[in-house]
Protein backbone atom coordinates (compact mmCIF):
# COMPACT_ATOMS: atom_id res chain seq x y z
CA UNK A 1 0.00 0.00 0.00
CA UNK A 2 1.14 3.37 -0.37
CA UNK A 3 1.66 5.91 2.26
CA UNK A 4 -1.66 7.89 0.99
CA UNK A 5 -3.29 4.66 2.62
CA UNK A 6 -1.60 5.30 5.96
CA UNK A 7 -3.05 6.89 8.94
CA UNK A 8 -2.59 7.65 12.64
CA UNK A 9 -5.16 7.47 15.03
CA UNK A 10 -4.37 9.35 18.72
CA UNK A 11 -6.71 9.20 21.00
CA UNK A 12 -7.20 10.26 24.86
CA UNK A 13 -10.17 9.12 27.25
CA UNK A 14 -11.37 7.98 31.10
CA UNK A 15 -9.75 4.88 32.01
CA UNK A 16 -12.03 2.37 31.29
CA UNK A 17 -12.22 -1.48 29.97
CA UNK A 18 -12.59 -2.60 26.91
CA UNK A 19 -11.06 0.26 24.79
CA UNK A 20 -8.06 -1.28 23.04
CA UNK A 21 -10.23 -3.54 22.09
CA UNK A 22 -13.12 -2.31 20.96
CA UNK A 23 -10.83 -0.03 19.00
CA UNK A 24 -8.24 -2.26 17.28
CA UNK A 25 -11.48 -4.41 16.64
CA UNK A 26 -12.96 -1.89 14.83
CA UNK A 27 -10.07 -1.14 12.69
CA UNK A 28 -10.09 -5.44 11.86
CA UNK A 29 -13.78 -4.74 11.07
CA UNK A 30 -12.99 -2.12 8.71
CA UNK A 31 -10.32 -4.23 6.75
CA UNK A 32 -7.17 -1.91 8.47
CA UNK A 33 -4.20 -3.06 9.20
CA UNK A 34 -2.36 -2.42 12.14
CA UNK A 35 1.34 -1.34 11.68
CA UNK A 36 1.91 -0.36 15.29
CA UNK A 37 0.22 0.79 18.03
CA UNK A 38 0.95 2.17 21.79
CA UNK A 39 -0.89 2.73 24.62
CA UNK A 40 -0.99 3.88 28.36
CA UNK A 41 -2.97 4.60 31.36
CA UNK A 42 -2.14 7.70 33.62
CA UNK A 43 -3.68 5.45 36.79
CA UNK A 44 -2.69 5.98 40.21
CA UNK A 45 -0.61 3.65 41.86
CA UNK A 46 -0.01 3.62 45.79
CA UNK A 47 -0.12 7.10 47.53
CA UNK A 48 0.23 8.40 43.94
CA UNK A 49 -2.32 11.50 43.81
CA UNK A 50 -0.85 13.23 40.74
CA UNK A 51 -2.47 11.11 38.17
CA UNK A 52 -5.03 12.26 35.81
CA UNK A 53 -7.05 8.72 35.16
CA UNK A 54 -6.65 9.34 31.08
CA UNK A 55 -5.91 6.43 29.30
CA UNK A 56 -3.99 7.38 25.82
CA UNK A 57 -3.48 5.26 22.16
CA UNK A 58 -1.29 5.75 19.23
CA UNK A 59 -2.03 3.73 16.29
CA UNK A 60 -0.37 3.32 12.81
CA UNK A 61 -2.33 1.50 10.33
CA UNK A 62 -3.20 0.93 6.90
CA UNK A 63 -6.93 1.57 5.33
CA UNK A 64 -8.09 0.19 2.20
CA UNK A 65 -8.54 2.47 0.08
CA UNK A 66 -12.32 3.35 0.09
CA UNK A 67 -11.77 4.49 3.48
CA UNK A 68 -8.57 6.19 2.97
CA UNK A 69 -9.98 9.17 4.14
CA UNK A 70 -9.58 10.82 7.44
CA UNK A 71 -12.43 12.27 7.84
CA UNK A 72 -14.60 9.14 6.68
CA UNK A 73 -12.53 7.01 9.46
CA UNK A 74 -13.56 10.03 11.60
CA UNK A 75 -16.92 8.62 10.88
CA UNK A 76 -16.40 5.10 11.15
CA UNK A 77 -15.43 5.86 15.12
CA UNK A 78 -18.58 7.74 16.06
CA UNK A 79 -20.05 5.05 17.86
CA UNK A 80 -16.95 4.03 20.12
CA UNK A 81 -16.32 7.90 20.36
CA UNK A 82 -19.89 8.31 21.94
CA UNK A 83 -19.53 4.73 23.99
CA UNK A 84 -16.37 5.78 26.02
CA UNK A 85 -16.13 9.83 25.20
CA UNK A 86 -12.81 9.12 23.37
CA UNK A 87 -10.89 12.46 22.43
CA UNK A 88 -10.16 10.81 19.18
CA UNK A 89 -7.76 12.21 15.50
CA UNK A 90 -7.06 10.98 12.51
CA UNK A 91 -3.96 12.08 10.88
CA UNK A 92 -3.03 11.05 7.50
CA UNK A 93 0.55 9.90 7.16
CA UNK A 94 1.03 11.26 3.33
CA UNK A 95 -0.03 14.83 4.58
CA UNK A 96 3.28 17.01 5.48
CA UNK A 97 2.85 19.27 8.57
CA UNK A 98 3.36 22.90 7.82
CA UNK A 99 5.74 24.78 10.23
CA UNK A 100 5.86 28.40 10.85
CA UNK A 101 9.43 29.31 12.62
CA UNK A 102 9.78 32.07 14.83
CA UNK A 103 13.26 33.47 15.99
CA UNK A 104 15.38 36.68 17.05
CA UNK A 105 19.01 36.98 16.89
CA UNK A 106 20.08 33.34 18.26
CA UNK A 107 20.06 31.50 15.37
CA UNK A 108 21.76 28.09 16.32
CA UNK A 109 18.10 26.78 16.74
CA UNK A 110 16.89 28.24 13.21
CA UNK A 111 19.82 26.46 11.24
CA UNK A 112 19.64 23.34 12.45
CA UNK A 113 15.39 22.95 12.01
CA UNK A 114 16.20 24.21 8.63
CA UNK A 115 19.11 21.60 7.68
CA UNK A 116 17.84 19.04 9.17
CA UNK A 117 14.02 20.01 7.02
CA UNK A 118 16.38 20.68 3.53
CA UNK A 119 18.20 17.55 4.03
CA UNK A 120 14.59 15.34 4.68
CA UNK A 121 15.29 14.43 7.90
CA UNK A 122 12.17 16.57 9.22
CA UNK A 123 9.53 15.75 6.95
CA UNK A 124 6.99 18.96 6.80
CA UNK A 125 6.62 22.31 4.73
CA UNK A 126 7.84 25.36 6.30
CA UNK A 127 6.05 28.35 4.60
CA UNK A 128 7.27 31.02 6.51
CA UNK A 129 10.01 32.78 8.83
CA UNK A 130 9.04 35.32 11.40
CA UNK A 131 10.99 37.65 13.10
CA UNK A 132 11.53 40.59 15.37
CA UNK A 133 14.74 41.56 14.10
CA UNK A 134 15.83 41.17 10.00
CA UNK A 135 19.21 39.39 10.78
CA UNK A 136 18.17 36.28 9.49
CA UNK A 137 16.39 37.24 6.38
CA UNK A 138 19.35 35.85 4.32
CA UNK A 139 19.65 32.58 5.56
CA UNK A 140 15.77 32.41 5.22
CA UNK A 141 16.20 33.04 1.31
CA UNK A 142 19.26 30.80 1.15
CA UNK A 143 16.47 28.14 1.71
CA UNK A 144 14.07 29.22 -0.44
CA UNK A 145 11.21 30.20 2.46
CA UNK A 146 9.84 33.59 2.25
CA UNK A 147 10.91 36.19 5.52
CA UNK A 148 8.43 38.19 7.45
CA UNK A 149 10.49 41.16 9.83
CA UNK A 150 7.68 42.07 12.14
CA UNK A 151 9.61 44.27 14.17
CA UNK A 152 9.76 45.28 17.87
CA UNK A 153 10.66 48.43 19.15
CA UNK A 154 12.67 48.33 22.87
CA UNK A 155 10.09 48.36 25.37
CA UNK A 156 6.71 48.19 22.73
CA UNK A 157 3.71 48.89 24.72
CA UNK A 158 1.12 45.74 25.22
CA UNK A 159 -0.93 46.85 22.49
CA UNK A 160 1.97 47.36 20.21
CA UNK A 161 3.15 43.58 21.09
CA UNK A 162 -0.53 42.35 20.51
CA UNK A 163 -0.90 44.25 16.99
CA UNK A 164 2.57 42.75 15.82
CA UNK A 165 1.32 39.03 17.11
CA UNK A 166 -1.95 39.59 15.04
CA UNK A 167 0.53 40.03 12.00
CA UNK A 168 1.59 36.31 13.43
CA UNK A 169 -2.03 35.20 13.27
CA UNK A 170 -3.00 35.83 10.34
CA UNK A 171 0.01 34.60 8.43
CA UNK A 172 -0.44 31.16 10.82
CA UNK A 173 -4.30 31.17 9.37
CA UNK A 174 -3.21 32.19 5.77
CA UNK A 175 -1.04 29.52 5.29
CA UNK A 176 -3.20 26.67 7.80
CA UNK A 177 0.05 26.41 9.75
CA UNK A 178 0.06 23.62 12.15
CA UNK A 179 3.03 24.57 14.52
CA UNK A 180 4.59 27.53 15.54
CA UNK A 181 8.05 26.69 16.26
CA UNK A 182 9.68 29.27 18.87
CA UNK A 183 13.46 28.94 17.69
CA UNK A 184 14.72 30.94 20.47
CA UNK A 185 11.99 33.83 19.60
CA UNK A 186 12.57 36.14 22.64
CA UNK A 187 9.89 37.40 23.55
CA UNK A 188 6.72 37.12 26.00
CA UNK A 189 3.36 36.30 24.68
CA UNK A 190 0.77 37.44 25.63
CA UNK A 191 -2.12 35.39 26.96
CA UNK A 192 -4.59 35.73 23.89
CA UNK A 193 -1.39 34.78 21.14
CA UNK A 194 -1.03 32.20 23.52
CA UNK A 195 -4.69 30.68 23.56
CA UNK A 196 -4.39 31.42 19.62
CA UNK A 197 -1.46 28.75 19.39
CA UNK A 198 -2.95 26.36 22.24
CA UNK A 199 -1.45 22.57 21.73
CA UNK A 200 0.07 23.91 18.40
CA UNK A 201 3.60 25.91 19.64
CA UNK A 202 6.69 24.75 20.97
CA UNK A 203 8.86 26.70 22.77
CA UNK A 204 12.55 25.94 23.96
CA UNK A 205 14.51 27.47 26.77
CA UNK A 206 17.78 26.45 28.85
CA UNK A 207 16.87 24.61 32.31
CA UNK A 208 18.38 27.05 34.23
CA UNK A 209 15.14 28.61 34.55
CA UNK A 210 14.26 30.19 37.16
CA UNK A 211 17.65 30.03 38.59
CA UNK A 212 19.68 32.01 35.62
CA UNK A 213 17.01 34.31 34.14
CA UNK A 214 17.87 37.23 32.08
CA UNK A 215 20.32 37.68 30.37
CA UNK A 216 23.68 35.66 29.17
CA UNK A 217 22.49 32.22 31.63
CA UNK A 218 24.98 30.37 30.47
CA UNK A 219 27.23 33.09 31.86
CA UNK A 220 25.57 33.47 34.49
CA UNK A 221 26.13 28.97 34.96
CA UNK A 222 29.67 29.64 34.24
CA UNK A 223 30.06 31.92 37.41
CA UNK A 224 28.42 30.09 39.62
CA UNK A 225 30.36 26.72 38.62
CA UNK A 226 27.57 24.74 37.38
CA UNK A 227 28.63 20.93 36.20
CA UNK A 228 25.19 19.84 34.36
CA UNK A 229 23.58 22.44 32.07
CA UNK A 230 20.49 21.41 29.99
CA UNK A 231 17.62 22.43 28.13
CA UNK A 232 13.48 21.97 27.72
CA UNK A 233 11.24 21.81 24.80
CA UNK A 234 7.53 22.53 26.19
CA UNK A 235 4.20 23.83 24.81
CA UNK A 236 3.55 27.24 24.92
CA UNK A 237 0.92 28.45 27.27
CA UNK A 238 0.39 32.27 29.11
CA UNK A 239 2.38 30.62 32.16
CA UNK A 240 5.99 31.82 30.89
CA UNK A 241 8.11 28.74 30.41
CA UNK A 242 5.75 26.90 32.40
CA UNK A 243 3.58 25.15 29.47
CA UNK A 244 3.75 21.14 29.09
CA UNK A 245 7.26 19.57 29.01
CA UNK A 246 8.01 17.38 25.38
CA UNK A 247 12.11 16.91 25.71
CA UNK A 248 14.56 17.47 28.04
CA UNK A 249 18.38 16.32 27.75
CA UNK A 250 21.68 17.83 29.54
CA UNK A 251 25.29 17.89 29.27
CA UNK A 252 28.06 17.55 31.57
CA UNK A 253 30.44 20.82 31.71
CA UNK A 254 33.39 21.34 33.93
CA UNK A 255 36.12 24.37 35.45
CA UNK A 256 37.75 24.05 32.44
CA UNK A 257 35.41 25.41 29.81
CA UNK A 258 35.21 28.96 29.08
CA UNK A 259 31.77 30.85 29.29
CA UNK A 260 31.82 30.86 25.49
CA UNK A 261 32.67 27.00 25.57
CA UNK A 262 29.36 26.69 28.28
CA UNK A 263 27.62 28.54 25.99
CA UNK A 264 28.35 26.61 22.87
CA UNK A 265 27.54 23.03 24.57
CA UNK A 266 23.89 24.49 25.82
CA UNK A 267 23.37 25.63 22.25
CA UNK A 268 24.13 22.27 20.65
CA UNK A 269 21.58 20.87 23.56
CA UNK A 270 19.07 23.19 22.60
CA UNK A 271 19.02 21.90 18.96
CA UNK A 272 19.12 18.71 19.94
CA UNK A 273 15.65 18.92 22.10
CA UNK A 274 13.84 21.11 20.19
CA UNK A 275 14.53 18.93 17.08
CA UNK A 276 13.46 16.22 19.18
CA UNK A 277 9.99 17.86 20.73
CA UNK A 278 9.26 19.21 17.06
CA UNK A 279 9.57 15.33 14.96
CA UNK A 280 7.78 13.88 17.94
CA UNK A 281 4.98 16.35 17.68
CA UNK A 282 4.63 16.43 13.45
CA UNK A 283 4.81 12.43 13.64
CA UNK A 284 1.68 12.54 16.59
CA UNK A 285 3.73 11.30 19.20
CA UNK A 286 2.96 13.86 21.72
CA UNK A 287 -0.67 14.00 23.78
CA UNK A 288 -1.43 16.24 26.44
CA UNK A 289 -2.09 15.28 29.48
CA UNK A 290 -3.45 18.52 31.50
CA UNK A 291 -0.40 20.16 32.84
CA UNK A 292 2.34 17.03 31.36
CA UNK A 293 2.03 14.85 28.53
CA UNK A 294 2.17 11.29 27.39
CA UNK A 295 5.00 10.89 24.20
CA UNK A 296 4.62 7.53 22.59
CA UNK A 297 8.51 6.81 21.14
Amino acid sequence: MSRAQEFILTLSCRDAKGIVYAVSGLLYQAGCNILDSQQFGDLPTGDDGAATGLFFMRVHFEAPAHLANAATLDSLFTSVREQFGLNAQFHSVARRPRLLLMVSQHGHCLNDLLYRWHSGQLEVDIPAIVSNHPTFAELADRYGIPFHHFPLAAGASPEAKRMQEREVETLVTQHEVDLVVLARYMQILSPEFCGFLRGRAINIHHSFLPSFKGAKPYFQAHDRGVKLIGATAHYVTPDLDEGPIIEQDVARVNHALSAQDITAVGRDVECMVLARAVRWHVEHRVLLNGQKTVVFH
